[in-house]
């Protein structure tokens, strides 16, 4: 029985959960969509939800909070157009509370939604799409197109 047993182990320890979570809920924040299995997907939309609903309380005990759920280094990412990113936590944290907390501050809930993509080419995973729920069609087929 899994009485009171909640989330999805995934085959991984819980060090490697904890820092693959805060991994993808950090570029997330930072993309506002990003591809992942259906599992990874299905278990980060809890706690993105979390996230934003830390992010429209907005206090300090709130930023603290969301700043333990979110990756804490800063990482240099080079683009297939050669440039090179730095990013960083704070401007993850800066993001979710001065843009994604006020965007959603109207909706109760519902704040991520996954959309099915197909299968990966190499071991046939079924892959996923979790992006903010507020995205219209109009801004998914113009970033597809850049």
């Amino acid at each position: 029985m899994r009485h009171r047993k909640a989330g999805k182990k995934l085959s991984r320890s819980t060090a490697h959960r904890r820092a693959m979570f805060r991994n993808l809920l950090t570029s997330l924040v930072l993309d506002e969509r990003i591809t992942t299995t259906d599992a990874k997907a299905k278990a980060l939309k809890r706690l993105a939800d979390r996230l934003v609903t830390l992010a429209k309380r907005g206090d300090l005990h709130a930023r603290r909070r969301a700043q333990t759920m979110l990756f804490n280094q800063t990482v240099k990412i080079q683009t297939s157009k050669g440039t090179v990113l730095t990013r960083t936590s704070k401007d993850a944290l800066a993001k979710l509370f001065d843009n994604l907390g006020p965007r959603f501050a109207d909706r109760a809930g519902g704040y991520t939604r996954v959309l099915k993509v197909g299968h990966r080419h190499g071991d046939g995973a079924p892959l996923s799409i979790i992006e903010w729920s507020d995205r219209t069609a109009g801004e998914t087929a113009s970033e597809e197109a850049s």
